[in-house]
Parts: structure tokens; sequence; C-alpha cells
């Protein structure tokens, strides 16, 4: 099968205005192929990604050259894309012009027939029949397609971005981390229709290439520090990791014996250490000082969520004690995110169910900041919400976790400054209190928000997903921290993670949601570990 789209750059600038961000590109697709794209966070790979789908501009040095043939039609998923989608639906919300206030935007179903390829369309008037494409029944969106899209859980876009790139039968698609944000069902039935080949689209993939790939791919494009560090074939760059990895194990060792050059690998007892010197200082009539005597944390006693008629959680009852550290898992659409959101009051349906926060009933004339005061936050929502207040340095972005907003509107002293400092060093970002946030990449960004919510070492920390993005050492870095940061005792950890990987040792208790058996949910007291 002749692939329709071949990319060649000779010696390209990504640039954003005038800005480069990647300053030398040279890469030939060749006719055939499938392309995996990888490299640590921060080398540059989502930036190149992007740009072939319009999203920065590709310019050639007098030198060079950029051709992409005849300009085919390109589709890209990732998180940029899905957070984009988002911030489109909140542009476009009408909610104080509808009646009743509520203004649900676009549905998955509108938004694939948008693009729809034009032969297909139509075999689906306005949308009619839409779950029956095969795309849509692969992607597991029928029972979504008339919700609205800003109601839909970071797995169920994800999901959804892919069926409306596949309905459009692009001649590139790309898919940047292509199994975050799905569950375990969802990632196998995505990985065996990949690895079958997509008639008349050639596939980039952009992951780390130690995860389930696709058998498609044949070649690998990797950036290192922003420029390309191998461009081959699939079997020729694994024969690389295989030498670097065995170079690597004897440098480590060698290491092991004498720390004298680069910077130690953080152990346990180092965290602690530093996390004990990054203590956030305490006022004592604040209440995230105030003792909570023997009254929960959390609690919810027969809580029920439903939107459009179909119920997210049904007579959930669950308490959270301090120092209790839980796993919440299941499938995409199960309700996690909206399980997360009654405890943070993004979810204004808290006020018609019995949650207390504290030994406080909701709706009794607390404010959102004294909640959100007690409480650090990483999920999908604050990313969206920080990235677009991407001009604000990542010791703003910190000191904002000192303060519960989204940006910094105060004054701060040089104890809060140093502080933001010490929590750079401890997630990896040392000396880089100046870079903006937008100009890391996905990933990089993620772990600076897990950072903004760790800093207050808050009574509450929510994890929605933290490892979103995050290359294999940032992502043992951060896991280790969390653990630390727990073990410490302080702050009690929710998380969210559909990666047995990402579970973290002092995770003890499970809260499972099973949507559409009775209960809707079950409670684990056991070893976390397993498949979520």
């Amino acid at each position: 099968m002749l692939l329709p789209m071949r990319i060649i750059m000779k010696d390209c600038s990504i640039r954003r205005g005038n800005a480069a961000i990647i300053n030398s590109v040279s890469w030939d697709t060749g006719n055939a192929g499938n392309w995996l794209v990888t490299g640590p966070n921060g080398s540059g790979k989502s930036v190149l990604v992007s740009a072939l789908a319009g999203l920065y501009d590709i310019v050639p040095s007098e030198s060079g050259m950029y051709d992409a043939g005849e300009g085919g039609s390109v589709a890209i998923v990732s998180f940029e894309t899905a957070a984009a989608l988002i911030e489109e639906e909140r542009r476009r919300d009408d909610s104080d012009f509808v009646e009743g206030g509520v203004d649900p935007g676009r549905t998955p179903r509108a938004f694939i027939m948008e693009t729809m390829y034009f032969a297909d369309a139509p075999k689906y008037p306005e949308g009619a029949g839409l779950e029956n494409h095969p795309a849509v029944a692969l992607c597991g969106i029928a029972p979504i397609l008339d919700r609205g899209l800003k109601y839909l859980s970071t797995g169920e876009i994800r999901r959804t971005l892919l069926a409306h790139a596949l309905t459009a039968r692009p001649e590139l698609l790309v898919l940047d981390e292509p199994y975050d944000g799905l569950d375990v069902d969802s990632r196998g039935m995505l990985l065996d229709f990949l690895s079958t080949g997509l008639k008349d689209t050639r596939l980039i993939v952009v992951m780390d290439p130690r995860g389930a790939l696709p058998a498609s791919i044949t070649h690998v494009l990797e950036l290192n520090n922003r420029a390309v560090s191998f461009s081959g074939t699939l079997n020729a760059y694994r024969r690389r990791i295989d030498r670097d990895s065995t170079a690597a194990n004897i440098q480590e060792s060698r290491a092991a014996k004498n720390a004298t050059e680069g910077t130690p690998i953080a152990t346990p007892c180092d965290l602690a250490e530093k996390l004990n010197e990054a203590r956030a200082p305490r006022d004592e009539d604040s209440p995230r000082a105030a003792p909570y005597a023997n009254e929960p944390l959390v609690e919810m006693r027969g809580v029920t969520v439903e939107w459009s008629g179909r119920r997210v959680l049904d007579g959930l009852s669950w308490t959270l004690n301090k120092g209790e550290h839980w796993l919440i898992r299941g499938p995409n659409g199960s309700g996690k995110t909206t399980f997360l959101e009654l405890i943070t009051g993004d979810n204004p349906q808290v006020f018609r169910n019995d949650v207390r926060l504290f030994g406080v009933k909701r709706g009794s004339g607390e404010t959102i900041w004294e909640i959100k005061e007690r409480m650090g936050i990483v999920s999908y929502r604050l990313h969206t919400e920080y990235r677009a207040l991407g001009e604000y340095p990542l010791e703003t972005v910190l000191l904002s976790g000192l303060h519960d907003s989204i940006g910094l509107y105060c004054q701060c002293g040089e104890e809060e400054r140093r502080l933001a400092n010490q929590w750079l060093e401890l997630s990896g970002f040392a000396g880089r209190g100046g870079v903006p946030f937008r100009d890391l990449s996905y990933g990089e960004q993620r772990a600076i928000l897990i950072a903004r919510a760790a800093i207050k070492q808050p009574p509450i920390l929510i994890l929605d997903e933290p490892c979103h993005g995050l290359d294999e050492g940032h992502r043992r870095l951060i896991l280790a921290l969390l653990q630390a940061i727990a073990e410490r005792g302080e702050s009690t950890l929710l998380h969210v993670t559909h990666d047995p990987e990402e579970v973290l040792p002092c995770e003890r208790h499970v809260l499972e949601l099973r949507p559409g058996e009775s209960p809707m949910y079950r409670i684990l007291e056991s070893d976390a570990r397993g498949p979520a």
C-alpha cells in the first residue's frame, strides 16, 4: 500500500510567532511506513508533531526546505488539542442567555459531523445513525454522543477526539500519548486497531518506546534537547536502546559507588529531608492549620449525581479519614472526576447531596476559598485553566499554590519565594523559576502543577491522573515525591489513575466505581495494586 503523505524537512525551525522553539530539524518520512516520535519531556516532540497540524509554524532556513506534498489533511489527537477543544467550548458557552441558564454546548455527535469525510456524511444525515459508524463503535462513544463536550471526562474527551479524527479519514493521523487517560479495555482496543494499520492514512505516534507500540510502527524519530538525536528504522532504534541501556547500567553501578559527578538519584531519605526543609510556614489562624479532632476529612452519605437522566453516581457512601490514602479507579465515564469535583466544590450537585468536609455539611455557609485552602488539586480542569495563563513564570505558578489562586494577585515575601525554589528543585526544575509555563511540554507542565498542589502540604491532596504526559524519569521522581509526602503524614492522598504501575505503596484503600452494576461502587481494604 502506498501511503499518501510524505514529509520532508531540511534544516527547519519550529516557531511560535517570532520565537523559535526548535532551531533545526531535518526529517524525511519516506513514502511508506508509520513512525514513532519519542524523547524525554521538553525535548520538543509534541511541538514538532503539532506543527504538522498547523499549530506552530515550520520555517526552513535559506538553504533548507519543507515539503508536505499537496498539503494533505492532518488530524492530531493530544492533550493539547483536548484542552483547546474545552477552551473553545467555554468561550462559546451561552448559559447566561438561554432558558434555565444551562448551555450544554456542542455534543460529540455534532462535533464529529463537522469534519466527517465528505463521501460518508450522507450516510448519517444530521448525525442520525452515527452510533453505527465503525470509528464510533471502536472508540466506544455511542452512549455519550448527545452529552455536552464540556461535561465529558478526560478519557471520554480523548476517545471523542480519536473518533472525530478517524471519521475525517485524514492522510496523516498523529496520536500524542495515545493511551493516557484511557482505561485498560480502551487501551487494548486502540492498540489492536492501530496495529492493523490504517487504510490510506499514515500514522505518527508520540510515546515512550518501552510502551505498547502498535505493530504497524516501522520507523523512529527521537528528539533530545530540542534536536533530532535519531532517525531510522524501529529495529535499528531498538538495537541502539539495548546498547545505551547496557552502558547506562554500568554507569549507574559506578555512580552508586562514587557519586561525584552529576546529580545523584534521590532516595526516599533524601526526599524526606528535603520535604522537611521545604515545609510551608503555617498561619495558626488559617483553616489549613486548624485541628480536625476526630472528624473525617470527607464524608459522603447516599450521594447520587446524574446528568441528562443518566446516573453517574448512585447511593455512594464513603469516608476519608486522615492518613488513609485512597486509590480511585474505574473505567472511563464511571464518575471518577465527578466524584472528585464533589469534594473540590466544582460540581454544583454537591448541594443536593449530603457531603461533609472537615465535619461541616456543604452548603452551610462556607466559601469555596475556605474549602480549597485545605486542599491541593491536580486535575485536567486546572491544567486547562493554567494553559490559558501560560505567560506566568514557573515560580509564580508555584507561589499561586500557596494562595489557592489561578495566577498570582498579591505580593510574596522572600520566605515564600525560597519555598517555591525548593519545590522547583524537588520536582526536577531547579534554576528554571523564570521560564514561562507555556514554554514547557505538556508533561513538564503537569509536573509543575503537582508541585503547585503539594507546596502547602495541605490536609487533602487530590490527584486526578497526575502522571499524564510524564516521561519515565519525571514519572519516577514525581511518584517517589508523592510517596514521601504521604509518609510525612500531613497530607492525605486521593489518587485517580488507570495505570497499575502508578499505584503508590501507601494507597491501601480502594474506591472502585462500577457503572451499570448495583451498587455502582465497591470499597476494597487491601493491596491497591491490580488492574484498574
